[in-house]
């Protein structure tokens, strides 16, 4: 395998439209769920890989001292020859733990920036406010982090056209390597989910919502950034590498409570409690998880869904090495109905969405549900 994830589920503020696996980080055994994730992977003992990702929660929630304990055991025992990334909330971003990120070798830092609009941030509960982003940017440059992606929302409650042209006028000026630009989605046991299924919020149904995404790809397009995926943007040597193993479907470790991987025929899912993933290290010294054995349908499925996100889409040659058998020769019924439909577009030995199909996605995904 050539990329692992690790799990920090641990945040100063719950989010209102979060639905990862996170808690309070107050009170917490931090600590001792430092000391479990380093159990679990020490189970996998020293190697080289081509990209880390240490996501959440919140990584940057942890302390000083915490940091270091968890990156000098990465970096002891796992050599990154590619792609080092850190996420990070802006205004958790001190001097000294970018200071510790550098040292220990990340190379990479993603910033939950999510919108520079002070109202709409504390409507999701976001900590940091629009000064705060631009000094933590200010303190990347300074030391010499420049590979840093921001991660935006639209489609916010209350959010207008012009929060989105804010949005952009901010990232001419900052002019990060990679913009991430997700459409909320509204998660069962969230806040959000409760205030709307309540009547006491709203945000604006599917017709403005692909005006905005529409508003997003063309303001992107002309600030230097293509899109490369359906929510993220970049030019081609500053895309996201680590993401791309799950958008083509490759394997991947997942480490942490409530982290996912993929072996290529398996898929597992590590115990979500922090408490019981504690415990589970501590009495028989490996984690509990489920696992899903994927039959070949389950895999021509992911292959299919997972690379149509990619603008360049599904090599078809790379299907047929995988799989010994013809992309037509599984969904061939399909692609010539979303071909007619203009969905789907076929070029250079890739199938890929078209505008139009990129804007119902979800919609073509399901398409190739077999």
């Amino acid at each position: 395998m050539d990329s692992m994830y690790i799990h920090i589920p641990f945040c100063n503020r719950i989010c209102t439209y979060c639905d990862f696996n996170k808690v309070l980080i107050k009170n917490q055994p931090v600590d001792d769920y430092i000391e479990a994730l380093i159990q679990e992977l020490s189970a996998y003992g020293d190697m080289t890989l081509k990209t880390i990702y240490v996501g959440g929660g919140t990584p940057t929630a942890l302390n000083e001292a915490q940091l270091n304990r968890l990156l000098s055991y990465v970096t002891e025992h796992f050599k990154v020859t590619d792609e080092f990334t850190f996420e990070a909330n802006p205004d958790e971003l001190t001097t000294s733990k970018l200071d510790i990120l550098k040292n220990y070798g990340v190379n990479r830092v993603s910033l939950g920036v999510q919108t520079f609009n002070n109202d709409l941030l504390k409507v999701l509960g976001r900590t940091h406010k629009k000064d705060d982003i631009f000094n933590s940017i200010n303190h990347l440059e300074k030391i010499g982090l420049t590979n840093y992606s921001i991660d935006l929302m639209y489609n916010l409650p209350g959010e207008t056209f012009d929060d989105i042209d804010m949005s952009l006028k901010y990232i001419s000026e900052l002019k990060p390597k990679h913009v991430s630009w997700y459409s909320l989605i509204i998660e069962p046991h969230t806040v959000f989910y409760n205030k709307i299924k309540a009547g006491k919020m709203s945000i604006a149904g599917s017709i403005e919502e692909g005006e905005k995404y529409d508003k997003v790809i063309h303001g992107l397009s002309a600030l230097g950034y293509p899109q490369y995926e359906i929510s993220n943007f970049a030019t081609k040597v500053h895309e996201s590498h680590h993401n791309k193993t799950y958008w083509l479907n490759e394997p991947y470790i997942g480490a942490g409570a409530g982290s996912h991987g993929y072996t290529g025929d398996v898929r597992y899912y590590n115990i979500k409690p922090v408490n019981h993933y504690i415990n589970s290290m501590k009495d028989t010294g490996s984690v509990v998880k489920e696992e899903l054995k994927l039959a070949l349908k389950d895999k021509y499925e992911e292959e299919m869904f997972l690379g149509l996100r990619l603008n360049k889409g599904v090599s078809e040659q790379r299907f047929f090495d995988k799989y010994n058998t013809s992309i037509d020769s599984i969904y061939g019924k399909v692609l010539k109905e979303l071909h007619a439909k203009k969905l789907i577009k076929r070029e250079s030995g890739f199938i890929s969405l078209t505008e139009q199909g990129r804007m119902i996605g979800n919609d073509v995904f399901a398409e190739f549900l077999l």
